[in-house]
């Protein structure tokens, strides 16, 4: 039985190589994926990795990383813009294998806290809430504020995974590219998609 599509969505904080990369990986693991990107994300997407994106007419191939080995694309993309309501992630009967929110800027985080649904990024965040699917948040902030801390409590509180982007040094690490696939390691596995992105702690 095919796997429920996973929603991404990006958002306007810095770390946009951490939701390229993801997108890679998922497809890689023949997992389909619907897309869905805000203004301000496509604004980071431009600034720290040159990828001019449009969001009328996107193409599938124009999020990639220039200075890697492209991985084998088997999954699907669909992409839907960032006011189309009528997207099939702002449904609750449209099922999914759960939402990630990559990189997750600190407005988009409090619209989730809140409730709130000003783009599509959000309403399918409060959508994945209300069904009780998983929805992770990315945030890459520092330091945090006090409204940050405690939106993040109130996300979890609500069922929301809070997975900041803070790779971790405990393996070899060889190239900056290795610390993205720490974080997007975790990433996958809250989502349940197989990876050999790196070795596991107490591996050979």
């Amino acid at each position: 039985m095919p796997h429920a599509p996973i929603i991404l969505g990006i958002t306007g904080a810095s770390g946009a190589i951490y939701a390229v990369r993801l997108l890679e990986v998922l497809r890689a693991a023949n997992r389909e994926v619907h897309l869905t990107i805000s203004p301000s994300g496509r604004d980071v997407l431009r600034h720290e990795l040159g990828l001019d994106i449009d969001l009328t007419n996107f193409k599938d191939g124009h999020l990639a990383l220039k200075d890697s080995k492209p991985l084998e694309q088997r999954g699907a993309l669909r992409y839907f813009p960032h006011n189309d309501f009528m997207a099939p992630m702002a449904s609750g009967s449209f099922l999914t294998a759960g939402m990630v929110i990559c990189p997750c800027s600190g407005t988009t985080l409090s619209a989730v806290a809140a409730g709130a649904a000003g783009n599509l990024v959000q309403r399918a965040a409060g959508v994945h809430l209300k069904e009780r699917r998983k929805l992770i948040l990315v945030p890459r902030e520092a330091p945090l504020s006090l409204a940050h801390i405690d939106n993040m409590r109130r996300v979890t509180e609500a069922g929301g995974v809070i997975l900041p982007a803070s790779p971790g040094w405990y393996y070899e690490v060889n190239k900056p590219l290795d610390l993205v696939d720490f974080v997007v390691a975790r990433i996958c596995d809250q989502l349940g998609v197989e990876h050999t992105l790196c070795k596991r702690w107490g591996e050979e």
